[in-house]
């Protein structure tokens, strides 16, 4: 399996499963006369990070990711969001982003060092490490946290939702 193969396309599914996720909340909220800036702020505990910054960094570490394995310009998204449709926009930017990487990109990139900022220092790992020790962990937490915060407030999804298989 190519390296390419082994991460793009796993991103691609999670990111277009939280865009089905962030729609069925929509309706969840017009459905249960729910405001939903309500949800876009819930936690799963008081010192978490809120419902919109999970998915904000569920598409950072999706997009830097690839831009770091890819030795490309890691981009550099503000955080903005305010509302679901913002949120899945945002969604929709990272999708684009990330099929434009080609298969060609990631040759090599399993053993390529790879150098990124960690609190106020920077790690330097090998593309593999990098990948699977620390952009896919952190990609995963974000996208369960962001399921796992939504059906703790009733929202109606399960593992298949998660999947983008429903």
């Amino acid at each position: 399996m190519s390296f390419y193969d082994a991460s793009v396309p796993a991103f691609l599914q999670i990111l277009g499963a939280l865009q089905g996720i962030l729609t069925k909340t929509e309706a969840h909220c017009a459905a249960k006369n729910i405001q939903p800036e309500i949800l876009f702020g819930a936690r799963l505990y008081p010192d978490m990070l809120p419902l919109s910054k999970q998915v904000q960094l569920a598409c950072d570490f999706a997009a830097k990711g690839c831009a770091r394995l890819t030795q490309s310009d890691v981009p550099s998204i503000p955080d903005t969001e305010k509302t679901f449709a913002e949120l899945k926009q945002r969604l929709a930017h990272t999708i684009d982003y990330v099929k434009t990487f080609k298969p060609a990109q990631f040759e090599g990139a399993d053993a390529r060092e790879v150098t990124f900022p960690l609190g106020p220092n920077s790690m330097t790992l090998t593309g593999q490490q990098f990948l699977n020790r620390f952009a896919f962990p952190n990609f995963y937490f974000h996208a369960a946290t962001t399921h796992g915060i939504l059906r703790h407030n009733g929202v109606e999804i399960g593992k298949r939702d998660f999947l983008g298989v429903s």
